[in-house]
């Protein structure tokens, strides 16, 4: 619900906010082309790393067209982060490939269910959702600005990402 606001300004409807979730949840599963970049990134990367490099390379699997919103975009790098980060994370972790999918209705539910490969509680569940309200929230600071900037050259949206990615990983942002 607040990832529809802040993209398009206003609450979903109850039928829109169900068809969004089902929407996000077709997002979840990464091309095995990205899968395989995420399997060569080392070990010892920063997250930050991972993050920026799995969004770049879905740009160049899945590039903006003349026919495509930005919105779609944005559902797909919202539907997607978790499974890229945490895809990574269990592969250098566990040497398993796991199952992106999931039947959580909830990005905090979903991300919470790839870390721990279980469904979680719902306790866990809200805190992880609060948590991701927090960060959404952060109002306008560096990566924002970065983003922002990139996007006011006409750029293409995974590029203006990528940025704010880059500039989210500085030690004086978020590190």
């Amino acid at each position: 619900e607040v990832a529809w606001l802040l993209l398009r300004g206003e609450r979903p409807s109850e039928g829109g906010l169900h068809g969004y979730k089902q929407k996000l949840r077709q997002l979840r599963d990464l091309p095995k082309e990205l899968k395989a970049v995420l399997e060569i990134i080392p070990k010892n990367s920063n997250m930050m790393d991972v993050l920026r490099t799995g969004c770049s390379v879905l740009g160049n699997l899945e590039p903006e067209s003349k026919t495509s919103t930005p919105f779609h975009v944005a559902d797909r790098l919202i539907a997607s982060f978790g499974s890229m980060l945490l895809y990574w994370h269990h592969f250098h972790c566990s040497g398993k490939r796991i199952e992106l999918n999931t039947e959580e209705d909830t990005l905090a539910g979903h991300i919470l269910q790839l870390i721990l490969q279980k469904p979680p509680g719902d306790l866990h569940r809200q805190a992880m959702n609060c948590s991701l309200i927090l960060y959404a929230e952060h109002e306008f600071n560096a990566s924002t600005f970065t983003v922002r900037t990139i996007a006011s050259t006409l750029s293409d949206f995974y590029s203006a990402i990528c940025g704010g990615i880059g500039a989210l990983r500085g030690p004086l942002h978020g590190g």
